[in-house]
C-alpha cells in the first residue's frame, strides 16, 4: 500500500505539471483543495476514493490512472483502499485508450456509503453486483441493485453508492468515457 501511495502522489505531480497547472489551479478544476493536493503530492494525505475520483475527472483522467503503475502485489493487481477502509476499488483490466473504458471491482464495507461528484459529461456507467445488495442514488432517486442483477446510468451526474447490509457488498463498475476531440 505505501508503494501505492507513493505512485499517487508521484502520479499527481507529475500530472499537474505535464498540464502546466499551480496547485490553484488545479484546485479549481478538481474541487479538491489547494492544501489537499499538495499533501497528496508530499505523501502526507491519502485521499478518500471520492476524492481521488474528483481529481481523476478534473484532471480528464480515467480513475485507474492513478492505481496502476503503483507496485502491485505479486500475482494481482493494487487495490485502491481509502484510509477509513469503507471502500476498496481494484481495476481488474488496464485502461483501455483505445475503446476508453475502466473495468473496477468495488467493494464498500456494511452500512458504508460513498457519494462520487460527476464524472466528465458524457461518462455512462455499468454496475453488476457479485455479492450483497447495492443501493444506487442517482440525482436524488434511490434504487436497489440486488446480487446477480446490473444497473447502467449516466456518471455525469452525482451519484452514490450505499451498502445497507451487515456484509461486504462487492460489485463491477464499468466506466466509459467519451472519446475526446
Amino acid at each position: 500500500m505505501e508503494n501505492l501511495h507513493q505512485h499517487l502522489s508521484l502520479a499527481l505531480k507529475q500530472l499537474r505539471q505535464a498540464n502546466g497547472w499551480s496547485l490553484t489551479l488545479a484546485a479549481g478544476r478538481t474541487g479538491v483543495s489547494k492544501a489537499m493536493l499538495g499533501q497528496i503530492e508530499r505523501g502526507e494525505s491519502s485521499p478518500t476514493v471520492a476524492t481521488l475520483w474528483k481529481i481523476a475527472t478534473g484532471f480528464n483522467v480515467p480513475f485507474s490512472f492513478f492505481v496502476q503503475g503503483g507496485a502491485e502485489p505479486a500475482g494481482g493487481v493494487a487495490t485502491f483502499s481509502q484510509p477509513n477502509a469503507q471502500m476498496q476499488v481494484k481495476p481488474l483490466l488496464p485502461y483501455d485508450a483505445q475503446l476508453r473504458f475502466d473495468l473496477l471491482e468495488v467493494t464498500l464495507a456494511p452500512g458504508a456509503q460513498s457519494d462520487s461528484s460527476a464524472h466528465e459529461s458524457g461518462v455512462i456507467e455499468q454496475v453488476v453486483v457479485l455479492e450483497g445488495e447495492l443501493l444506487l442514488n442517482i440525482e436524488g432517486t434511490w434504487r436497489r441493485v440486488q446480487s446477480g442483477e446490473a444497473s447502467q446510468f449516466a456518471a455525469d451526474k452525482p451519484h452514490s453508492y450505499r451498502n445497507p447490509l451487515s456484509i461486504p457488498l462487492r460489485f463491477h463498475s464499468l466506466i466509459h468515457y467519451l472519446q475526446r476531440p
